[in-house]
């Protein structure tokens, strides 16, 4: 794969060779995060875990304390009083029946992360296979199905992210953006980190954390030192 000079560049402030502990990783990350946009920092994680295995899979959800820095896009499946309560607290979409072929036959993705209360959970399966894929089934394990849609709705504008295993049996989390001060992409950091350890599958044996990287949207990535992550 090619890289531009901006990445090639970058690269050159980063020891392949070394692994790093998170405030040196972030300092070393803003410094490299130089494109016209405001990069991404994301933490990506390769676990020891099987999740073919129910008892080894991993899924939550964690609100960081300085947010993600993206504005956020919310839908809401939801009837009666719930459309009003969603409504008031500040969801962009709400509704129920007549938001399926418009997902379905019309593509409608214009959102980020779906809520949908318990008793709507049947009209939203039938949107399985388009939200699936994309990582946008409400989940209850995300706190994504809820009867309480105000502090679904407050938690996810305030900065919840979710954490799950992918195929390969690797989580990526965003952090926040290059922008932010250090010292609070560092507390967004211990954040995740505190969360993955809580969430490690008590039936998993041997390493937890393989390999962790922190890297920018458009950055090269930055290995950490995963025996000072685990506890």
């Amino acid at each position: 794969m090619k890289h531009g000079k901006r990445y090639i560049e970058a690269a050159k402030l980063i020891d392949r060779a070394n692994f790093y502990d998170a405030p040196e990783a972030i300092a070393l990350l803003k410094k490299t995060a130089n494109a016209k946009f405001d990069e991404t920092i994301e933490l990506h994680v390769r676990t020891g875990c099987d999740g073919r295995h129910a008892e080894q899979q991993i899924r939550g959800a964690i609100v960081l304390p300085h947010g993600t820095g993206k504005t956020v896009k919310i839908l809401v499946f939801a009837k009666g009083a719930k459309v009003d309560e969603a409504v008031a607290a500040g969801a962009d979409y709400v509704g129920g029946d007549e938001l399926i072929p418009k997902i379905q036959n019309e593509g409608w993705l214009d959102f980020d992360v779906v809520v949908a209360t318990p008793d709507m959970m049947g009209v939203v399966g039938r949107l399985g296979k388009v939200l699936g894929p994309k990582g946008l089934m409400p989940n209850p394990k995300a706190g994504t199905v809820t009867m309480d849609v105000t502090k679904a709705i407050n938690d996810i504008k305030a900065g919840k992210v979710e954490y799950r295993l992918d195929k390969s049996n690797i989580i990526h989390v965003p952090v926040g953006k290059a922008s932010f001060a250090d010292a609070d992409l560092a507390e967004n950091f211990q954040t995740l980190i505190d969360a993955l350890n809580k969430a490690r599958p008590a039936a998993l044996k041997g390493t937890y954390m393989k390999s962790a990287i922190l890297t920018s949207t458009m950055g090269p990535g930055i290995r950490l030192n995963t025996a000072k992550l685990t506890n």
